[in-house]
C-alpha cells in the first residue's frame, strides 16, 4: 500500500529484473527464461539483435560485447534493479557487463557453482549440465569464479538429437517430450560416471522446464537460473518504487 509523498525519475516501475535476450525464434515453453509466464513477477526483456545462439555458444559471442553492454544500459535506464542474460555462456562477459551499469549483473547460473560447492559435504563435487560441453571453456569458468579448488563434472547435451539441434540451430519446432527424456538421460549418465556428485547446476537457461524431472531422476538438489532470478527478485522486491520522497 502506497501512502505519503513519493519521488519519481523513471519512466516505468515494477520490474526488478531485466533479461538480455539472444536473437532467437525457437519455442520457449513455461520454465524457459524467455517465457514471461515462468516468473510470478514481472520481468523486463531486451532483445540483442544479431546475437544468434550458434554465434554465442559455438563461436564465443565474438564481437557481441558492445551490443550486450548497450542492452544492459538500456535496461538499467528503464529502472530494473538487476540484469541477467538468457545464455549462461555470456558469463565470460560478467565483469565487463557488471562494470558497465549501476545495478547488479548476474550473467549465468554458473555463478551459483561456488556457493553450491560450499553447501556440499567434503569430498563432493558439483555436476554441471550444459548445452554444449565442448565449448564451455576456461573463460566461462573464470567468469563465474570457478577455480581449480572447486571440483566439478560437466555433461553436455550435444550428443542428444533434439535439444541442442533446435536451440543452436534456432529451429521453429521442439519435441518437448523428447527433450525431457534427453535431460533425464544425460543427468543419469553424469551421476553414474561421477558418483561423488552432490548437486547439479543447469548452465543453460532453456533447461529449467526439466529441473523437476532431473531432480526426480537423480534424487539430487538441482539449481537453475530461474532460482537465481527469483533470489534476485526477493532481494529487490521492496524497492520497486517509487521511493518515499
Amino acid at each position: 500500500m502506497t501512502s505519503g509523498r513519493v519521488r519519481g525519475g523513471q519512466n516505468q516501475y515494477g520490474f526488478t529484473v531485466g533479461i538480455l535476450m539472444l536473437d532467437t525464434r525457437f519455442p520457449r515453453i513455461p520454465g524457459d527464461m524467455g517465457n514471461a509466464a515462468t516468473f510470478p513477477f514481472p520481468v523486463r526483456y531486451h532483445r540483442v539483435r544479431g546475437a544468434g545462439p550458434d554465434l554465442v555458444v559455438r563461436r564465443g559471442a565474438e564481437g557481441l560485447l558492445p551490443a550486450f553492454v548497450e542492452g544492459a544500459r538500456a535496461l538499467a535506464d528503464e529502472g530494473v534493479g538487476a540484469i541477467t542474460t538468457n545464455c549462461g555462456f555470456l558469463v565470460k562477459y560478467q565483469r565487463e557487463l557488471a562494470a558497465a551499469v549501476r545495478v547488479p549483473v548476474f550473467t549465468s547460473s554458473l555463478l551459483l557453482v561456488p556457493l553450491v560447492h560450499r553447501l556440499l559435504p567434503p569430498g563432493r563435487r558439483v555436476g554441471i549440465m550444459t548445452v554444449n560441453a565442448a565449448t564451455l571453456g576456461p573463460e566461462h569458468l573464470r567468469g563465474a569464479s570457478i577455480g581449480s579448488e572447486i571440483p566439478i563434472a560437466v555433461a553436455g547435451m550435444e550428443g542428444e538429437k533434439e535439444f541442442t539441434r533446435v536451440l543452436l540451430g534456432d529451429e521453429l519446432e521442439l519435441d518437448v517430450d523428447a527433450v525431457r527424456e534427453e535431460h533425464v538421460r544425460v543427468a543419469r549418465r553424469l551421476v553414474s560416471d561421477y558418483p561423488d556428485v552432490g548437486a547439479l547446476v543447469l548452465e543453460c537457461t532453456n533447461m529449467p522446464p526439466y529441473t523437476a524431472d532431473i531432480q526426480r531422476a537423480t534424487g539430487l538438489p538441482v539449481f537453475d537460473v530461474v532460482a537465481l532470478v527469483t533470489l534476485a527478485h526477493g532481494a529487490l522486491s521492496s524497492a520497486l518504487g517509487p521511493r518515499p520522497a
